[in-house]
């Protein structure tokens, strides 16, 4: 059985991204974001075909798509939000926004039950001068607190 996401073919999608980056050198890693990019995230049924296109391994491929954080193997929420748990976002207060966002929600690197929101960490997001930073949809916040967080992970934050 072929797998389909949002009526697309997984194999559909991995095939023609494949193509279109096969003569790049080291094309996996932009196939990978071309297929999360179209899908949300890089399916299972994905490592087969890509291991087909590049003449890899399942193992091979596998690893490559687990070792980035980038890649999801199940869709995100309709709201992204990643805290920043860098060394100076830590030393002005990541973990206890790490806390909070664990309290109010789902824990790092799960999507609520709801699908309306993934949390997510990361180790810099090249705001250091004003963390915390958190980084929601592609919008960078700094100086947030518990209760900015909230506001964030709800939906409600102001610019």
């Amino acid at each position: 059985m072929t797998a389909s996401v949002n009526g697309m073919t997984v194999e559909g999608v991995v095939r023609r991204a494949a193509a279109a980056h096969r003569d790049e050198r080291g094309a996996l890693l932009p196939v990978l974001h071309a297929v999360q990019a179209e899908l949300g995230h890089v399916p299972r049924e994905a490592v087969a075909v890509l291991a087909d296109e590049f003449n890899l391994s399942r193992a091979d491929v596998h690893g490559v798509v687990t070792f980035y954080h980038d890649f999801r193997a199940e869709p995100a929420g309709r709201t992204t939000v990643r805290i920043c748990r860098g060394e100076a976002c830590q030393a002005l207060g990541a973990e206890g926004l790490v806390a909070h966002a664990r309290a109010a929600g789902p824990a790092l690197g799960e999507t609520s039950a709801d699908g309306a929101v993934t949390v997510e960490q990361v180790f810099c997001l090249g705001n250091c001068a004003l963390g915390p930073s958190v980084e929601a949809n592609g919008r960078l916040y700094g100086r947030v607190g518990p209760a900015r967080l909230g506001s964030i992970l709800d939906g409600t934050v102001s610019s």
